[in-house]
């Protein structure tokens, strides 16, 4: 017979007054949940353990804490974990991702974004790309979990650096919802709503979403972000099991915000070169100079789906089956206005030396007037990927053993023009102008790089993953991953239709890790940790490293990585301190699409600490907190230099304060963050100068289920540089975080 949670309660609650046995159990259970933290991340079968017994670095944001961290975009939530630094300064798309002083240039390379246990699309990073771009995160998130290295190079993609695991909330046998209204000081106008429930007997549901609208934290003078999401997931109990089926809908744009000018007057963190004098636009493509017309308002964005479930079973004799599988299929386009060179004045590259006329106001602009050469880029990229993860575990007496096999296909169509590039007056959404030669040219004032290529890549991998306790105190750990990746892919440079780049690519790599836990008591416990995985090559990796490619070269990255941490976890405190060292070998860097790329290797060492405090006064404090040191160890020219965008160290303090206010709830809560300065560039000439930023907010629930939040971003307007002009390091161009932003909410949760 089957009783409910609400029952069960009621009955125990019946029985407190005839037995103390049942009041000494049920307050043995509650605090047992009190200290108890459950994850998936790391686990072959995606069936949770204890953190205390993992032997990895793990770090855990649940849907309250995202809420304090009020995220503009899924990479800005990813500032909370330790060993990341995000660079979320683009907009709510195109993020920069950098993991434990792996090497990179932009976008996010070792980072691998997963829904329910499965990876959204396996290439972590494509040219103008990254998985973050395709994930919003909104009220239907229930957790989300992150992990560093660890077991990563043998389970699911084979991520050796970042997987962060998003997971849904599940309806139960209560009926629950929430609606919000958020607006902002930029005219935010934003609405989520999510509800969960039971269908009908063991059948749970859940739903939710948001649409919203702005223009844009940066104001571009019209809708510049606009989107909606819609998600439903649906969960069957089994007698021996479950069944779980989701999809997230999401079409989603905003402006792609790039480096301005650090040395013209009045272009600081609120300009952008994006407004309603500029955002149409015609470019001209391939050798006959075809027009295109095209609305840079458009952005950069997902419009698409992403689609999976899992089937977890309890076998005969002892055995577990699960399957873990997820479709994505989708537009990933970007359209943006992208800075060319330093920036200049128009009696410099006027025709008459002296003047030159709006394009589309007809105003003459003075000679000292500063201007700009901006690129018009369009990027059309068409996306899928269907990936599945099936695995069967037993237990042997001590040995638990996995045995699994993941396999991908992943495509990618990409249509680009880059370049057509044109004179713009430098102030914000500043237009064209006329009277520039090179500006009425069908070939722009620099260079054009068109391209057409479609690539497919399949990927095998079969794994085995064993533990074996010692005592009660000590495991061991050990997987093994055999993967075979197969890609195809060819490239028309010039739109000409002729095929300039083709690649049929078959090679296998085998991964490995292995770990030790020895746990000191129930609260406390120390684990070390070995690994070797392997970055892939992917299309663009061909594309942007062709010669080296037909030279013999697999452009596969070795990634070798070693880690000691120590464990804290008790009822109010949790901790991990994490040292680590690692070594990439067969990295790539291309300063833009189109030019040779530097191959060299990298080394890095530090620590990470990850400390979260709560005290029974209402009183919470997390301390996320890196220290490295990042070299490139073997290059052509930039031997011995550190690692580009890497701070060596950062430092993230979140306090939090709960108290009555006037008889309502209230919590007060802040975030310090600080960040040592970084060179922009391999050969270190730049030098991207450290900053602090504070943010502050403040929730008060004036009556039951009404929730209202008040919350500041950049709350002292730091002016912070998170990256130079990536394309052309010697300009002096950097981009901006956000601005100071505020935020106001109102919820109803029932």
């Amino acid at each position: 017979m089957k009783i409910s949670k609400a029952k069960s309660t009621l009955a125990c609650a019946i029985t407190l007054a005839l037995s103390t046995q049942c009041a000494f159990a049920a307050e043995q259970t509650q605090e047992k949940q009190k200290v108890e933290r459950i994850v998936v991340s790391g686990t072959p079968t995606g069936v949770g353990i204890r953190k205390i017994d993992a032997s990895y670095a793990v770090t855990n944001i649940d849907s309250e804490q995202i809420i304090k961290l009020s995220p503009k975009s899924t990479a800005d939530l990813f500032k909370a974990i330790p060993g990341v630094w995000v660079e979320s300064s683009g907009g709510e798309s195109g993020a920069n991702v950098f993991v434990r002083g792996f090497p990179g240039g932009g976008d996010a390379p070792f980072l691998t974004l997963s829904i329910e246990g499965s990876p959204i699309y396996p290439a972590s990073t494509l040219s103008f790309l990254e998985n973050s771009s395709m994930f919003r995160v909104d009220e239907t998130i229930e957790t989300v979990e992150a992990l560093r290295g660890g077991p990563n190079p043998v389970l699911s993609n084979g991520q050796p650096g970042l997987t962060t695991n998003f997971r849904l909330k599940r309806g139960g046998e209560e009926t629950e919802g929430l609606f919000k209204y958020t607006t902002s000081d930029y005219d935010l106008q934003r609405i989520d709503a999510v509800m969960s429930g039971e269908i009908t007997d063991d059948l749970y549901f859940m739903v939710g979403g948001y649409v919203k609208s702005s223009p844009g934290i940066r104001d571009a003078g019209f809708t510049s972000e606009k989107g909606s999401q819609f998600t439903i997931n649906i969960t069957k109990n089994l007698d021996n099991g479950e069944l779980n089926f989701y999809t997230r809908q999401t079409d989603d744009h905003g402006a792609w915000y790039l480096p301005t000018p650090l040395n013209v007057d009045g272009i600081d963190a609120q300009y952008t070169q994006l407004g309603t004098l500029n955002r149409q636009a015609t470019i001209f493509t391939g050798p006959d100079s075809q027009a295109h017309d095209i609305d840079l308002g458009d952005g950069r964005g997902w419009d698409g789906h992403v689609s999976g479930g899992s089937i977890k079973l309890e076998l005969k004799n002892g055995w577990h089956f699960s399957d873990r599988f997820n479709i994505t299929k989708g537009d990933a386009n970007t359209y943006g206005l992208v800075p060319s060179g330093s920036a200049t004045t128009i009696g410099a590259v006027a025709d008459n030396g002296q003047t030159a006329f709006g394009s589309v106001t007809n105003t003459e602009y003075a000679s000292a007037t500063p201007v700009q050469q901006l690129g018009r880029w369009v990027v059309l990229k068409e996306i899928s990927s269907f990936t599945n993860d099936l695995a069967f575990s037993k237990k042997f007496g001590d040995l638990s053993t996995t045995f699994g096999y993941y396999t991908a296909s992943t495509s990618a169509k990409d249509w680009w023009s880059l370049g057509n590039t044109a004179y713009h007056v430098l102030e914000s959404g500043g237009e064209a102008l006329t009277g520039i030669e090179c500006n009425q040219s069908t070939d722009g004032c620099d260079f054009n790089y068109d391209i057409s290529s479609t690539g497919d890549a399949r990927t095998h991998a079969f794994y085995v993953t064993g533990e074996y306790k010692f005592a009660d105190a000590f495991t061991l750990d050990v997987g093994v991953r055999q993967e075979n990746h197969e890609v195809h892919y060819s490239v028309d440079e010039g739109l000409d239709g002729i095929i300039t780049k083709a690649v049929s690519y078959d090679e296998s790599k085998t991964s490995w890790t292995t770990g030790l836990n020895y746990s000191i008591n129930n609260d406390m416990g120390v684990f070390a940790r070995v690994n070797r995985g392997y970055k892939m090559p992917y299309f663009d990796d061909f594309r942007d490293n062709f010669d080296a490619y037909q030279g013999g070269e697999k452009l596969i990255k070795e990634i070798t990585q070693g880690e000691l941490g120590y464990k804290l976890i008790t009822e109010s405190t949790d901790f991990y301190a994490t040292v680590f060292v690692n070594e990439v070998k067969g990295d790539t860097f291309v300063r833009r699409p189109g030019v040779p790329a530097e191959i060299l290797t990298n080394e890095a060492y530090g620590i990470e600490l990850d400390y979260n405090f709560n005290h029974e006064s209402g009183f919470s404090v997390n301390l996320n907190t890196t220290l490295q040191d990042a070299e490139i160890t073997q290059s052509p020219t930039n031997d011995g230099n550190q690692s580009q965008r890497q701070p060596k160290w950062q430092v993230r303090v979140t306090p939090s304060y709960d108290f009555e206010l006037q008889g309502m709830y209230a919590t007060l809560y802040g975030t310090l963050s600080a960040v040592d300065d970084r060179f922009g560039n391999n050969e270190n000439t730049v030098t991207l100068d450290g900053y602090e930023k504070v943010d502050l907010g403040l929730i008060l629930e004036p009556m039951e289920g009404i929730k209202l939040q008040v919350a500041i971003d950049n709350l002292t307007d730091e002016q912070g540089i998170t990256e130079g002009d990536p394309r052309n390091a010697d300009a002096p161009n950097g981009r901006y975080i956000m601005p100071r932003t505020t935020r106001f909410s109102v919820s109803y949760a029932f």
